[in-house]
């Protein structure tokens, strides 16, 4: 029972996390798209599609064209994703359904084209970051990345442009260029959201001190820590290296408490996007 507390409780914040993606989806479609007359790509293109040629209501496409996606795709996510993208499928489609109170009008069609592509990038980065998905493109975009290693939004614009560029014989060569630059900005975006928010990052910590380090970042941080064993190639001696992985919070704390109990040592954090030491050829 203890342990599936924690497994709960974790389920419901990503379920609430989906819910504020799909409302901040459903505002980038409602107010910002729809009313300037562009496209999107994906499943959403084709909402966009049957809304401007045949007035079907996107939530209702929407929720029609994204279940029977979802359901063939379904064995290629596990059913945590599978569950939560239909829960993402539901409440998009109810957001969707909402009536529009009040319409920006503006003669500057990239003001709504870029509100939309900024809200469209965050509301699918919190969306994909609660494990879940729209299915549309997005699913078949997190497929790519399991099984082809593309990146998320990349694969994503791919696979939405496929939708978009035909869109030109329906709302127009202009719009079909802002359509583009709408996905392409809300892609990079999302890649950035995912990249950046509530990732992890790995630390390499080399000290002499590396006891007194791993007692008091672990009782400060209450972090897991690996000790392991190498050579430095410069000094011959034996060396002691301290492996953690953190969160990007994380990593402000670490290096003034590290520095605190040894000035001198060094901290690398992976892919090498900080180092930190001093007397370097000293410590390797």
């Amino acid at each position: 029972m203890r342990q599936g507390i924690p497994k709960n409780r974790k389920l419901c914040l990503q379920a609430a996390g989906i819910v504020l993606g799909t409302l901040l989806y459903a505002v980038s479609i409602n107010y910002f798209l729809l009313p300037t007359r562009l496209g999107e790509g994906g499943v959403v293109g084709l909402t966009t599609i049957a809304y401007y040629t045949l007035g079907i209501a996107p939530y209702l496409t929407n929720f029609v064209l994204n279940g029977v996606l979802l359901i063939a795709g379904y064995r290629f996510l596990d059913k945590r994703t599978t569950f939560l993208s239909l829960w993402a499928i539901f409440w998009l489609s109810v957001f969707l359904k909402l009536p529009v109170v009040a319409v920006y009008h503006t003669s500057q069609t990239i003001i709504p084209t870029v509100a939309s592509g900024v809200l469209t990038g965050i509301a699918l980065g919190i969306i994909m970051r609660c494990g879940g998905t729209i299915a549309g493109s997005t699913i078949l975009a997190k497929i790519a990345n399991r099984y082809l290693g593309i990146q998320t939004g990349t694969a994503t614009l791919i696979l939405d442009l496929s939708v978009a560029l035909p869109m030109v014989f329906i709302i127009g060569f202009q719009n079909m260029l802002l359509t583009v630059f709408e996905l392409y900005l809300s892609d990079m975006l999302l890649n950035q959201f995912i990249a950046r928010v509530g990732a992890k990052k790995a630390i390499f910590i080399v000290s002499d001190a590396h006891a007194a380090i791993a007692a008091e970042l672990s009782e400060r941080l209450q972090q897991g820590i690996t000790v392991l064993k190498g050579e430095g190639f410069y000094s011959g001696r034996e060396r002691t290296l301290l492996y953690l992985v953190c969160t990007p919070a994380q990593i402000a704390k670490v290096v003034p408490i590290v520095e605190k109990v040894d000035a001198n040592a060094l901290i690398v954090v992976e892919h090498v996007r900080s180092a930190r030491g001093l007397q370097m050829h000293q410590l390797l």
